[in-house]
């Protein structure tokens, strides 16, 4: 077999305009162009004329959009008055909760310390929760209980 090329087959190559060429077609046009951008300036003419004459009612509505649309941004926006209010009386709430779990922690820390001071305290804890009583007493329960309180501390359970 044989593989040997006898002949390259020839490449034909177009030539591309050259810049002198493109340069001449955009002279002939030219005219054509000019008169096209005087003919769209005439027809706008009117509109800018138009647009020139009520320039400050334009503005002063533009203004007005402005100012409407920053009003119900902030009333009604992410953080508004809306969402102002409503944090607040939430804020409200809250401190309203904390003002009254400082007095019940208040109360309880005075219990506390009578408990540990006061002999009176004890005893009246004890006969309450524990239905303690002394030699000679009785208990009266009422009788929508139907058993009687457990004691808190389970100490004597084994």
């Amino acid at each position: 077999m044989d593989f040997r090329v006898n002949s390259l087959p020839t490449i034909r190559i177009k030539t591309f305009p050259g810049p002198e060429r493109g340069l001449r077609a955009m002279m002939d046009r030219a005219p054509q162009a000019e008169a096209l951008a005087a003919s769209w300036i005439e027809r706008s003419r009117p509109l800018w004329t138009r647009v020139y004459a009520l320039r400050r009612r334009i503005a002063t509505l533009t203004i007005f959009v402005v100012a409407f649309w920053l009003f119900i941004h902030v009333t009604f926006g992410a953080n508004g008055m809306v969402i102002y209010r409503q944090k607040r009386s939430g804020f409200d709430q809250l401190q309203k909760q904390v003002s009254e779990l400082k007095q019940e922690n208040d109360r309880y820390a005075d219990q506390i310390e009578a408990l540990k001071t006061d002999q009176k305290a004890v005893e009246k804890e004890a006969r309450e929760q524990l239905h303690y009583t002394r030699p000679g007493e009785y208990v009266y329960v009422a009788p929508g209980s139907a058993s009687p309180a457990k004691p808190m501390i389970n100490s004597a359970k084994k």
